[in-house]
């Protein structure tokens, strides 16, 4: 995965919408995937559902399976009325902090969609601070809000793809298995491999190591 060529702390995918006419309230469900790893995005995603076009089986994507989630992502990008991804990068999480990036990430997905907002619901207790629409943030609401569980789905799965595709270009971390988080197996090929350039250098054990290398 290479870093972007724009200053810009994100990069983001939405569908256009050839829906002319709105009919009642346009909630925009947001949610994140990747707050925890040492290495590689946090992915946001937002996601305006379509009522007349329920989809079947949506839960916080944590609970569900990943065969579940991967067949219940191409339902979401067909029949939401919206959606919008933002991937921001290790180093611009290291530049911003994670809650910062986090955050961003939130009202980029939220201002990239197609169809512009009624309020948005974000899973969690803090909403951020330049939303383009009234929020909400409702904790626990990837498990009590469909379209938030719908965007917890399409973060949690375009973040675990990006993964996998990382495991190629720096074999040996196990990212196709761990996804960047904080197991024995990843802390354990971090001792011996030393951080990548997709490891985010302001995470403690990762600090450390640079910190470490820098005495000799």
């Amino acid at each position: 995965m290479k870093p972007n060529a724009s200053p810009a702390p994100s990069s983001q995918h939405h569908r256009p919408n050839d829906m002319n006419e709105q009919t009642g309230p346009l909630i925009a469900g947001v949610d994140e995937a990747g707050r925890g790893p040492l290495a590689g995005p946090v992915v946001v995603a937002a996601v305006i559902l379509d009522p007349q076009r329920p989809i079947d089986g949506l839960n916080d994507s944590k609970k569900l399976s990943e065969a579940k989630r991967e067949s219940l992502f191409p339902l979401i990008l067909e029949r939401a009325r919206a959606h919008c991804i933002v991937v921001i990068e290790p180093e611009d999480i290291d530049r911003l902090n994670i809650f910062q990036a986090t955050m961003t990430g939130m009202s980029r997905a939220v201002k990239g969609l197609s169809l512009t907002a009624t309020e948005a619901w974000i899973d969690g207790n803090r909403l951020p601070k330049d939303l383009p629409c009234p929020g909400r943030a409702i904790v626990g609401g990837d498990a009590l809000e469909p379209a938030i569980s719908a965007a917890s789905i399409l973060a949690k799965v375009s973040r675990d793809r990006l993964m996998v595709a990382m495991e190629t270009q720096h074999p040996g971390y196990g990212f196709a298995v761990h996804k960047g988080y904080p197991t024995p197996a990843h802390l354990a090929a971090l001792e011996r491999l030393g951080p990548c350039h997709q490891h985010r250098r302001s995470f403690a054990p990762v600090k450390r190591l640079l910190d470490q290398a820098k005495l000799f």
